[in-house]
């Protein structure tokens, strides 16, 4: 069983040689054990540092192409180099190294397929910035009642990921990849379970992915909504076009019991007007609700085959 504990890195010089040197080398369950950075573009010595630490593999970006990418990067050099289980965690530190142990377990124990840390669960995760804490509860909850099933922390990247789950990924854009990961997961069926974790949050170290609170509102708002359409097309669009047809019904109700008691239209006709424009929006996204799960299913059977293929290309 081999595990590669995989860091993104970016500028991070300071920081990476001391995560990498308190990373434990043997866990129970593991027999082989590599450390690998993906550095996205630094401009400072973030892989050699990573070297002289003692990182077993060490791949660099020409340029700064977003943490999404990094992620994509990680699991394909994973798989190439025979991992079993890849853990994901940050190089800055703001994690317990010695969690590991604790993340890979449910899967060593065939409970999961994949995990992540829940920084919520346990201890109060040390400086966490109140919007950041709001947002992620207020996201987790919306996309958990969505996916029908409970999300205890959306955008944590310190994660573990089984084989069968890193082949099966549809791996996401530029931005970020925590919530698009969940979601898609969620989507094929993957067992995901959270685990409670430490974290602290540096006070003075500045975020590489929320430069601005609105930013990341709007990429990560538009990641949600488009997976989760990807995914649950015709729970997307089908309460829609229910909430717009039962709305357009009734008032069409109020329109007929004006018009028996005067049996007049004129002066109730902009009940009906706006009775028929919701029941032909809502008439609308049922259709639309119906393509999608079409083109879902298109998908599905795409990314099936993309499946046989990287498990053809990364068999072991």
């Amino acid at each position: 069983m081999k595990l590669i504990i995989n860091l993104p890195a970016f500028n991070e010089e300071e920081k990476i040689s001391e995560t990498i040197k308190r990373i434990p080398r043997s866990f129970a369950g593991i027999d082989e054990v590599l450390i690998q950075v993906v550095d996205d573009g630094s401009k400072d010595r973030t892989a050699q540092a990573a070297r002289e630490a003692g990182a077993d593999l060490v791949y660099s970006h020409k340029i700064n192409r977003g943490i999404g990418i990094a992620f994509r990067t990680a699991v394909e050099k994973s798989l190439e180099n025979g991992a079993d289980i890849m853990v994901n965690i940050d190089a800055d530190g703001q994690f317990n190294p010695q969690d590991v142990s604790k993340i890979i377990q449910p899967i060593l124990q065939n409970k999961a397929d994949m995990t992540s840390a829940d920084r919520f669960g346990g201890k109060k995760a040390k400086n966490m910035p109140l919007a950041k804490y709001l947002l992620n509860r207020l996201a987790a909850w919306l996309i958990g009642w969505f996916m029908n099933y409970p999300i205890k922390d959306l955008t944590c990247g310190f994660r573990a990921y089984n084989r069968e789950t890193m082949l099966r990924l549809n791996l996401p854009g530029a931005f970020t990849y925590t919530q698009e990961v969940i979601i898609d997961a969620l989507g094929k069926n993957l067992k995901i379970q959270w685990v409670p974790a430490e974290v602290t949050y540096f006070q003075e170290r500045k975020s590489r992915v929320v430069n601005s609170l609105y930013n990341y509102i709007n990429n990560s708002g538009k990641i949600i909504l488009k997976t989760v359409r990807d995914v649950r097309p015709m729970k997307f669009f089908g309460i829609p076009a229910l909430v717009l047809i039962i709305v357009s019904l009734a008032i069409f109700v109020c329109f007929l019991y004006f018009y028996f008691q005067e049996f007049k239209i004129t002066p109730f006709r902009n009940y009906l007007l706006l009775s028929a424009v919701l029941f032909l929006v809502g008439i609308q996204f049922l259709v639309f609700a119906f393509i999608a799960d079409m083109v879902k299913s298109n998908r599905k059977l795409t990314e099936d085959q993309m499946y046989l293929f990287k498990a053809e290309k990364y068999k072991k």
